[in-house]
């Protein structure tokens, strides 16, 4: 254990003055996936109970189970619900634009932190070349200035160890990248199956209306026009 912690800190020494931003890359896309990981977890998005409650619901029910359920709840999917039962009274149109755009602001705080994972994922490489590119200028640089410092031996040992920035830096980027494309479909996925149970609730809620409205217009009798009658001119006596 010893002996791999300081192979890790002879790594991390050897590499320069820029392994420290990268190291501060390296906590922050850790801390990133961490934090997704828990947040995008299906309990948390799509509850079983309001899932269940919502398929459950008849069409033209009462859905005042559902909303006394989704009251407590903390996840996206109850944030939703609750929109879309609370404008029940509107037009449907309106009650879907509401709900599209409570949708959208679910969508962001899902996505939170992904813009994250993608900045490091770009700089972790360019740093790591950069510390190389820097390396490699102090190698060449030293040479000539002694005869032993023309040594194959020590330019090889400088050159690899300028690359140690390069390895820390693609070594960051590669599982940022895994995160970010895993999360990213994650939230895709899950927005569709959002999007999918709220529009068969607003179905289901909008049902009675719909099928009431069209029976009362098969109800009202049509109206008959009479065509006016042409008026007819008096004709006065003659005397």
């Amino acid at each position: 254990m010893l002996n791999a912690f300081q192979t890790v800190a002879g790594f991390f020494t050897k590499g320069g003055i820029f392994m420290w931003p990268l190291l501060a890359c390296s906590i922050v896309s850790l801390t990133v996936i961490i934090l997704r990981t828990l947040a995008l977890r299906e309990k948390n998005v799509l509850p079983l109970t309001i899932e269940s409650e919502m398929e459950r619901l008849a069409p033209g029910a009462n859905p005042e189970r559902l909303f006394r359920i989704v009251q407590h709840d903390a996840s996206s999917l109850a944030r939703i619900v609750r929109v879309a039962l609370a404008h029940l009274r509107w037009p449907r149109s309106e009650n879907v634009e509401t709900v599209q755009t409570r949708a959208r602001h679910e969508m962001v705080r899902l996505e939170k932190g992904l813009v994250v994972l993608e900045v490091i994922i770009g700089i972790a490489p360019l740093i790591g070349l950069i510390g190389t590119v820097s390396g490699l200028v102090h190698v060449f640089a030293s040479l000539g200035v002694s005869a032993t410092s023309a040594d194959p031996k020590q330019i090889a040992r400088g050159i690899s160890e300028a690359l140690n920035c390069t390895v820390f830096g693609l070594g960051i980027a590669v599982p940022s990248l895994i995160g970010f494309v895993y999360f990213s479909k994650k939230v895709e996925v899950l927005s569709v199956e959002m999007e999918s149970l709220v529009t068969e609730l607003l179905s289901k809620c909008y049902y009675g209306r719909v099928a009431g409205r069209a029976k009362q217009q098969q109800q009202v009798p049509a109206q008959t026009i009479t065509p006016a009658q042409p008026a007819t001119p008096e004709i006065a006596p003659m005397a």
